[in-house]
């Protein structure tokens, strides 16, 4: 069932909708009431009494007219307010009764005050109010403090107080709609940009992930496909370590891609973050698959002392760096892996000492790990880590031969919160 209310708005849409047609509707009530009103004495004694007067020709001339002005009263509200206006003192002062032209002076300045600033309305209305009311009081027939010459002056006041409200009201919901819509554009930009970073995130996890295990498991494959003829013992070792990598592979996989599901799927069961802890079964999966690595910690205890995010950053960094080292450098090339705690800061360095280049002449040049700029993700995804937490990253070919891995990671009040956070989900 429709009720008042929506009936009112439907109203008021069409009205919004169409505002020459519904002031032409106004215009015509407008003019019905005061040719009604034309016909009665006022000055009753038990109020006003219809059939003893009737309108003067002039009086219906000046009556059509206002109504008609009033038709355009949003379109020029100052003009028609002044023809209006113009129009009832002509009325005042030549028709005898006077017609009731001043209902449209009214209507008029109620428009002013609702469609101009409050200084404009003020001025206008009190001018009006001043104007119209002295008018009436000079030709007026009946004293100068009569009902009918002061009703002018509180018909116009009130028409200028409730135009100005009506404009406060607009300017107060425009002011709240154009906040609310400013919230949203901030807070759909601001789930975009978490969204962005939530994807940088997760691409730099599954990278760190696949190319350290896919790297292992196929160095491992192609020991097991040499030797598996000669030596079957070895090559079941080999397959055991391809095994070993594969399985934590997928483990990591599902508990970085578990981040991708919403809030109302099934829970999934994830394992901690990696971190320094970890890094012991790190280096041992590298050194199975036939690297050398020998590591160094230095500092007061920096594997227990580090926020989650240096802590994931640090492990993600060794993990990647050595994953380089067994990719590109030579066979015979050998790693070193030191933590150390200084000060506010953590530094993590990754050396690798070269190989022969599989030529066989321990003297000739090693292969170096890929260059900053050589087009990988490894780099980049190291970078992007540490200038989110605040810190340095410098990557370089070592005098001599290999390659040198080094970040330097604030400790103490630098690291980014967003990163603390995305990280430790």
């Amino acid at each position: 069932m429709t009720t008042l209310g929506e009936v009112c708005a439907r109203s008021r849409e069409r009205a919004y909708a169409h505002p020459l047609a519904s002031d032409a509707l106004l215009s015509a009530g407008v003019l019905l009431c005061m040719i009604v009103g034309s016909f009665a004495d006022h000055g009753g004694p038990d109020g006003p009494v219809f059939g003893s007067r009737a309108p003067t020709s002039l009086g219906v001339v000046l009556m059509v007219l206002s109504a008609a002005v009033l038709v355009f009263r949003r379109r020029a509200p100052t003009a028609v307010l002044l023809g209006t206006a113009g129009l009832t003192l002509l009325g005042l002062i030549m028709v005898h009764p006077p017609a009731p032209a001043v209902l449209t002076a009214v209507i008029a300045l109620y428009t002013v005050g609702a469609h101009t600033d409050r200084p404009t309305t003020w001025r206008v209305g009190l001018g009006t109010m001043t104007v119209l009311t002295a008018v009436a009081m000079v030709v007026s027939s009946a004293p100068w403090y009569a009902q009918e010459n002061l009703a002018i002056f509180a018909w116009a006041g009130m028409a200028s107080t409730a135009g100005d409200a009506v404009r406060s009201r607009r300017a107060f919901v425009d002011a709240i709609r154009e906040r609310a819509e400013r919230a949203e554009r901030t807070r759909d930009e601001e789930a975009r940009r978490r969204v962005a970073e939530e994807r940088l995130r997760i691409a730099r996890d599954l990278h760190d992930v696949v190319a350290h295990h896919i790297a292992l498991v196929n160095v491992q494959a192609g020991v097991a496909s040499h030797v598996m003829d000669r030596r079957p013992d070895q090559a079941k070792e080999a397959l055991a370590h391809v095994r070993e990598a594969s399985r934590s592979a997928l483990n990591e996989l599902r508990a970085t891609v578990g981040l991708l599901r919403q809030s109302g799927d099934p829970a999934a069961p994830t394992e901690p973050a990696p971190g320094l802890a970890h890094l012991d079964g790190l280096l041992d999966t590298f050194r199975n698959a036939g690297l050398p690595v020998e590591f160094l910690v230095g500092g007061p205890g920096p594997r227990r002392e580090l926020p989650a995010a240096v802590d994931l950053a640090a492990y993600r960094i060794i993990q990647e760096a050595l994953t380089n080292v067994r990719k590109h450098a030579g066979t015979g090339a050998k790693a070193e892996v030191s933590v150390v705690r200084i000060g506010s800061t953590v530094e993590v360095t990754v050396l690798d000492h070269g190989g022969d280049s599989g030529t066989g002449d321990p003297r000739a040049p090693a292969s170096p790990a890929p260059a900053p700029d050589s087009g990988g993700h490894g780099l980049i995804g190291m970078r992007e880590r540490v200038t989110a937490l605040g810190g340095t990253l410098t990557a370089a070919p070592r005098y001599g031969g290999g390659f040198r891995t080094q970040a330097i990671l604030p400790v103490d009040g630098r690291t980014d919160d967003r990163a603390a956070h995305g990280e430790n989900r």
